[in-house]
């Protein structure tokens, strides 16, 4: 009977389904929305804020719990973590809307975007010895960060405008990969192709 368990665990796992679409899907599309915001579209309102809490932040955090499940360290990190970030924007808008605290003023937001951008180009060099797609999206993503920085730190709405415009392509890149792993998987041929696993 001890000889059978290991088996009986690792069949378990196998058949656990790939959460990395919807981390994906929820992550670039709670990007994209930001992004056209932040491209001047239209004002932070609570659509934004909505789907930072329920679908860029709840939704990537179940999908990381699900990849500690499926034994991808890199999924767990990347999904809870960018999970979490949603949370915590959701947050430094509205606790000081509610009165709880002080905004956070310019020059600690571009800290805080910093801290992403760092941490995020460090798991972009992971994504090498992944698919092509993850690679796009945490590249773009790392200049995204930079750029949002960049906005705060100078106080040039500048470059915030051209971050959206970065930003929706990062969102759409993710949005792209998470889809087209679940057609590919669904077809069982590269419908959309997003690079090889190396």
């Amino acid at each position: 009977m001890k000889q059978q368990l290991p088996v009986a665990e690792n069949i378990a796992t196998n058949l656990t389904a790939n959460p990395g679409p919807l981390g994906l899907c929820a992550f670039g599309m709670t990007t994209v929305l930001l992004n056209i915001h932040n491209a001047g579209f239209f004002e932070m309102n609570a659509m934004i804020l909505a789907m930072g809490i329920f679908y860029g932040g709840l939704a990537q955090v179940i999908a990381g719990i699900i990849e500690a499940k499926k034994n991808n360290t890199f999924g767990l990190t990347a999904f809870t973590s960018y999970g979490f970030f949603w949370l915590s924007l959701v947050g430094l808008i509205v606790m000081p809307k509610l009165g709880w605290i002080p905004a956070a003023p310019e020059e600690a937001m571009a800290c805080y975007l910093s801290m992403w951008g760092i941490f995020t180009l460090l798991l972009f060099f992971g994504t090498l010895k992944l698919n092509r797609g993850l690679q796009v999206i945490f590249g773009s993503l790392t200049i995204l960060f930079f750029l949002l920085a960049a906005g705060d730190f100078t106080g040039n709405p500048v470059f915030t405008h051209i971050a959206g415009y970065e930003g929706i392509f990062c969102g759409a890149s993710a949005i792209y990969t998470g889809t087209g792993e679940v057609l590919n998987e669904i077809y069982n041929r590269e419908i959309f192709p997003i690079g090889k696993m190396h």
